[in-house]
């Protein structure tokens, strides 16, 4: 009897709860080896691609792509050796989670249908010569279930081990009640010309017809007309062109941070504009001379963090009343993916040159955008930059990424009047808005930052 091996959803930093199966890269039956990526794992910030840590084979996979799981449940079965259906079948019956902890769980085929909730009972007593099978007598002795109630379904009536699983679970009452009606309830409603639909939608929300004047052909009351007597605001045609796509668990972890923030989080805004024709002209230069040339965002990265350094009681986070302020700027850059924002973190980003930033923005930008960022790499930013310039936004405002105290929010560079030696002249500038919690900061904190910010992009030698 081969020795069975369950593998179960990992857990990946304190926070992690669930995970959803991206994809599986094993086949039923295919032998594996230590190290060999099997599956794609998504969790509410990360896609990581998970390997196996021992030779095996995987006998069942149970876990579903595209569908969510608890940490410790069990997502397939794993053997080197030969087993029965039988087994596996038992075992994963048997399957508890370790409190969520465990990424596996070893156990032994003939003991997967042990149950410490039956071990008190009496064996039952088989009748000799009793039509079943070898698996179907084990369980039913371990389970202490009575085969003599038991009607077999197998071939020439013997009795199954699925019969002896079915025989020991608990009754339950199905069902109750009589057969439900979805033709309008009111004879008097024959007496309208309406749709069926109408008739139905007129009844649920006690809607007078003869008050309706229909606008369908001929005089018909629609649905439409019904629907807005009852001061509905939408009601979808049956079959109407629409798709329901269901939230990543990207998605959902960024709406529950952003309505957490929202209703929470006591924000204020302030705004400011820079100057960055000089900032355009160095970074030109940089190109004819050749090589690797930052982005724009590069740039801004790096004045934030320096800008951060000048006015530190803005470089924090806030936890219930205490506020815990930074020695580094750790930025968390805002970054659009296939499944939704993410936010990389640049470590100490005042330590590092603009290319430096760049060099390594570009390749977390790259590992998120192929789903293969570590949590570490997301976790734990100082501020946040968000910059939707290269999508031709003028100016906006963001949403503070809890339990972070501020987010700077960039807008694309436009050209505009600007006042210049005593005169009118165009140039280049860039909008930005700046989002604070009121609990931690105040305004003449965020208008120390804007103002060093907007001097340290008009004068980008200092960067």
């Amino acid at each position: 009897m081969g020795k069975l091996r369950a593998f179960t959803m990992p857990k990946w930093g304190i926070e992690m709860v669930e995970g959803t199966i991206g994809e599986w890269n094993v086949k039923v039956g295919e032998p594996v080896v230590k190290g060999q990526v099997i599956a794609q794992i998504e969790t509410d910030k990360i896609v990581n691609e998970v390997e196996i840590e021992y030779d095996t084979r995987f006998v069942r996979l149970i876990a579903e792509p595209g569908q969510t799981y608890a940490v410790g449940a069990l997502l397939a079965v794993t053997s080197i050796d030969a087993v029965e259906e039988e087994e596996i079948d038992a075992f994963v019956r048997a399957f508890a989670p370790a409190g969520g902890a465990a990424t596996e769980t070893f156990a032994t085929a003939s003991a997967a249908t042990a149950s410490a909730a039956t071990a008190h009972r009496e064996a039952p007593v088989i009748p000799a010569g009793m039509l079943m099978s070898p698996a179907a007598r084990e369980l039913a002795l371990r389970l202490s279930v009575n085969v003599s109630a038991i009607e077999g379904l197998g071939r020439g009536g013997r009795i199954t081990l699925q019969d002896v699983d079915q025989a020991a679970r608990p009754m339950r009452k199905v069902g109750g009640g009589g057969p439900v009606a979805i033709e309008p309830t009111s004879e008097a409603l024959d007496a309208f010309y309406a749709s069926p639909y109408a008739k139905r939608l007129a009844v649920k929300h006690s809607v007078d017809l003869a008050k309706l004047a229909g606008t369908g052909p001929r005089g018909r009351i629609s649905r439409q007309d019904v629907a807005a007597a009852a001061g509905l605001s939408a009601v979808p045609a049956p079959g109407a062109a629409y798709e329901i796509l269901r939230m990543s668990p990207t998605r959902k972890a960024i709406a529950r941070q952003l309505t957490l923030s929202k209703s929470t989080i006591p924000h204020f805004y302030l705004r400011m504009s820079a100057n960055v024709d000089a900032l355009l002209v160095l970074r030109a230069e940089l190109k004819r001379a050749g090589g690797s040339i930052p982005s724009v965002n590069d740039y801004f990265i790096r004045a934030v963090a320096l800008a951060l350094m000048a006015a530190p009681d803005l470089n924090v986070q806030v936890h219930g009343d205490q506020v815990h302020r930074f020695r580094d700027a750790d930025i968390s850059v805002a970054v659009a993916a296939d499944k939704g924002l993410i936010t990389p973190v640049i470590r100490a980003a005042q330590t590092k040159s603009v290319q430096g930033i760049s060099a390594e923005l570009r390749a977390m930008i790259e590992r998120a955008r192929a789903g293969k960022l570590h949590a570490e790499e997301i976790e734990g930013g100082s501020f946040t930059v968000s910059n939707l310039g290269m999508f031709e936004v003028d100016q906006f405002d963001a949403i503070i990424n809890p339990p972070q105290g501020a987010i700077l929010a960039i807008g694309a560079a436009r050209l505009c009047p600007v006042e210049r030696g005593g005169g009118v002249s165009v140039a280049r500038v860039v909008n930005f808005s700046l989002s604070c919690d009121h609990r931690a900061i105040d305004g003449a904190v965020g208008a120390a930052f804007l103002r060093e910010l907007k001097t340290l992009l008009e004068a980008p030698q200092r960067l």
